[in-house]
């Protein structure tokens, strides 16, 4: 039997119990894995590899169904993510407008590639093919929050805005 915490590869506790409370409304339902890993990634910023085992063991369903949904939708992650997710669009009219200028000072601020998180935790970064805002393009969003006519200029205050904590103000012109 497993204990009610266990570690992670990255060392960060996982608390089964709150797996399990997560799990708990699913039981009946076996098909909505789906809506099951968007709980714990909510929670998590990530799906933890003992949350996909305790899924597969709770729900009876195999493990490599479990994780091959895991992997094969692209808003679903197996690494911790950054509590503030940057995503630049890259689509055809962001590109054309300077996104990968954009992305590239990006990098060079957090000293991360895309795809990665900041060793403290507070940020990732993601490319993403369409926001879907091409008339205030390039555009990013934080979280939920979009960002559109993004200079770096720009992109700095708006990072700095997330460092103090101060993100909550979504301008999305």
């Amino acid at each position: 039997m497993m204990s009610t915490t266990e570690k992670t590869s990255s060392a960060q506790a996982i608390d089964m119990n709150l797996i399990d409370s997560l799990i708990d409304p699913y039981i009946e339902e076996p098909n909505a894995l789906i809506a099951l890993m968007q709980d714990i990634q909510n929670e998590f910023s990530y799906l933890p590899e003992e949350a996909l085992h305790r899924m597969s063991e709770r729900l009876n369903v195999p493990f490599a169904h479990v994780y091959g949904l895991a992997t094969f939708y692209k808003a679903f992650s197996l690494a911790p993510k950054g509590k503030h997710r940057v995503c630049v669009c890259t689509g055809t009219t962001c590109h054309v407008k300077g996104a990968q200028r954009i992305l590239d000072r990006l990098i060079r601020e957090l000293g991360i590639e895309e795809g990665q998180t900041t060793v403290d935790g507070d940020f990732s970064i993601e490319e993403m093919k369409c926001i879907g805002a091409c008339s205030v393009a390039p555009i990013i969003s934080v979280g939920e929050r979009k960002y559109g006519r993004i200079t770096q200029v720009k992109l700095i205050e708006i990072v700095d805005k997330y460092r103090k904590g101060g993100g909550n103000g979504g301008d999305q012109k």
